[in-house]
This record gives structure tokens, C-alpha cells and sequence, in this order.
């Protein structure tokens, strides 16, 4: 079986990628190496990757010479590449091409394989709005172009299975955390800077929003179990994350713990279209995919702790 993960360079693609590959899988990443942030970090998981045996194609979903480049007999696309979060540096144009039209190249390329078992798109829990803690028939309210433009992503998959032209399905993901974060994320910045003894900038009142802080290794293996269950999942949208809900100050107090230093804090202030709770509602994926998360918010950050100082210090 032959598996194709776009974005396979970053946080939780590498992740399911290398998961794949261990699984017995032959997998192919894609990655356009984008400098939203340091290359670095992604050559580092590039690093890892290839070490497994697994082969990036260094090339953007929206190039016109896209197809000549991908293989004609993938029997699994895992679609990952999105421009990520809810920066203020980042455009409603640098949305709409990579979460949108993005989304809609690789979609074209899918639809013309003959021997495609399914297509999964990963989504976001950002789809529902300010508050994401309902079950995924709950009608969204994205509020940052982040949520509007993955909403749109989403619907471009699915449509595709309406029409009957391939199986595919939809993946909300919850606050993911751990090794290979990205360094612009909560738990990196904050493993980072107070390792370092600096002040971590915090969003004003952001301290008591709430969240379900997810382990990427839980969230990876809800991912990998969609693989045999087509004919169940097709169509579907699933959430994914735990219900554990934290704040977001007992999460900078987990990782002070796991340091053993202290964190200064400075406020900053408020962005737009973050989200003021989220937890996740998992009944339909402990129903259809039997998931069941099990790691703590402290193992997670002793894991990405861990991870921090193999690789920066």
C-alpha cells in the first residue's frame, strides 16, 4: 500500500508519516519548506524522515507542474498542507491559496487515481468558532480566516464524495501539542523562553481560556485508524483531541513544573478570532474509530520538553 502525506515536513505530519512508514506502509511526503517559520525545524524532521526511508517532494500543491511529480498509484492521501493558525502576519490571500486552492489541487490529483482507498483531509476544531466543544453535526462559525478558509478546504473534499468520484473524510483537530511543534506555538515558546529565563508574551485574559491540550501521538493514532474503514468513514467529518479540558495558565504551570523554573509573564495584547474554549466531543470517533486518548497534559509536555533539549540545547 502506497501513502501519500502532503505537508510531511511539519508538526503532525511528520508524525503520521513516520507512524506509516513503522505500520508497513510505503509512504511519500510532500512539502513546500514554506518560511512561515524557521526551515530549519522542518529539515530537522526532514531529517528523521528520511532516516526511516522516507522520500519528501520538495514542491508547493499550487504549482502548474504539480502532477508531473506525483505518483499515479496512491492508495492513500493524508492532506496536511494548510497555512497554519491565526497570525496577524498572515494575509486573507495567504489563506485562501494555501488552505483553499491548495486543497483544491490535491483534490484534482486524487480524483484521477484509479486505485485511491480514501482521502483524508485534516481539519481543524477552529471551524466551529469562539467555542468548539459540540459534536461535528453542529452547524460552524468560524471566526478567523484560519476557521473560514479550512471550512472551505473541508467542504472541497467532501464535496468529492458526494459526487461519488472518491471515499473521503474530515479530521477537527484539537490544540495539538508536542515534539516538532511549531516554535511560534504555545508549549515551544514556552519550553523555549523559560529554559532561556525570558518572559513569555501572553494574550491578555488568555490565561483562563480553556483547552484540550492534545498529545500528537494520540492524535496520530486516531489518524492512522482510518486506514481499512472506508466504507464506515466516507463522507464523515470526526473530531479528534481529548476531552480534558485545561486552562491555559495550569498549561504554563505544567511546563514550570517539568523545567523547574519559573515563567515571567508579560501581557500583550488581545488577537482576533482566538478561541475562548475548546473541548472535544469524541463520541462519534470512540464509535467509528474505536479512539481512545490516554496521555496526560504533564506527559505530553515531559515528552516535548525532552524533545526541546535534544534538539536546541
Amino acid at each position: 500500500m502506497k501513502v501519500l502525506v502532503t505537508g510531511a515536513a511539519g508538526f503532525i505530519g511528520s508524525h503520521t508519516a513516520e507512524r506509516l512508514k513503522d505500520l508497513g506502509y510505503e509512504v511519500i511526503g510532500i512539502d513546500n519548506f514554506s518560511p512561515y517559520y524557521d526551515v530549519k525545524l522542518k529539515r530537522l524532521n526532514e531529517n528523521a524522515l528520511n532516516k526511516k526511508g522516507i522520500k519528501i517532494i520538495n514542491k508547493d500543491l499550487n504549482s502548474p507542474d504539480l502532477l508531473d511529480f506525483l505518483p499515479n498509484d496512491i492508495n492513500y492521501v493524508f492532506h496536511f498542507v494548510a497555512q497554519p493558525g491565526i497570525s496577524q502576519s498572515s494575509t486573507f490571500q495567504d489563506y485562501l491559496k494555501n488552505n483553499v486552492l491548495a486543497t483544491k489541487n490535491i483534490m484534482d490529483y486524487a480524483a484521477q487515481l484509479s486505485c485511491l482507498n480514501m482521502f483524508v483531509n485534516i481539519g481543524t476544531s477552529s471551524v466551529y468558532g469562539l467555542e468548539a466543544i459540540s459534536a461535528e453535526d453542529t452547524a460552524p462559525k468560524p471566526a478567523s480566516f484560519y476557521g473560514v478558509t479550512k471550512l472551505a478546504a473541508e467542504q472541497l473534499v467532501l464535496q468529492k464524495s458526494r459526487e461519488k468520484q472518491i471515499k473521503a473524510c474530515s479530521l477537527r483537530l484539537y490544540s495539538v501539542i508536542g515534539p516538532r511543534e511549531r516554535p511560534e506555538k504555545m508549549y515551544t515558546k514556552l519550553i523555549k523562553l523559560g529554559l532561556k529565563g525570558k518572559s513569555f508574551p501572553l494574550f491578555e485574559g488568555s490565561d483562563k481560556h480553556l483547552r484540550s491540550f492534545t498529545f500528537v501521538g494520540d492524535i496520530v493514532d486516531g489518524i492512522v485508524s482510518i486506514i481499512g474503514k472506508e466504507e464506515i468513514l466516507n463522507d464523515e467529518i470526526l473530531n479528534l483531541g481529548t476531552e480534558a479540558e485545561y486552562t491555559t495558565q495550569q498549561g504554563i504551570e505544567t511546563v514550570e513544573k517539568v523545567i523547574g523554573k519559573s515563567i515571567s509573564i508579560e501581557v500583550i495584547p488581545k488577537r482576533p478570532g482566538d478561541q475562548l474554549r475548546t473541548c472535544a466531543n469524541i463520541d462519534k470517533a470512540r464509535k467509528l474509530l474505536n479512539y481512545n486518548p490516554t496521555t496526560t497534559l504533564l506527559e505530553a509536555v515531559e515528552k516535548q520538553v525532552e524533545w526541546y533539549k535534544n534538539n536546541f540545547l
